[in-house]
């Protein structure tokens, strides 16, 4: 991890909001974000909100989308 990814592990998210995407059609079975400073986002499995949530920059989180997009992922 680089050292921007690293502060992102610092951030509170103890009062996060967390979102579902409008796609899931009130599933439980699906993944929350919320954003954090700089563009990041974190992700948590709605079914597991008390587990360590994933945290990505927002280049890397970019990235990742860029690759579901071009079906490269």
């Amino acid at each position: 991890m680089n050292a921007r990814t690293d502060d992102l592990h610092t951030v509170d998210l103890t009062n996060a909001t967390w979102r579902k995407s409008s796609r899931s059609n009130g599933a439980a079975q699906c993944v929350e974000a919320t954003d954090l400073p700089g563009g990041g986002i974190a992700i948590r499995d709605s079914k597991n909100p008390h587990r360590t949530p994933l945290r990505w920059a927002a280049a890397q989180w970019n990235a990742f989308r860029q690759g579901i997009v071009d079906g490269t992922l």
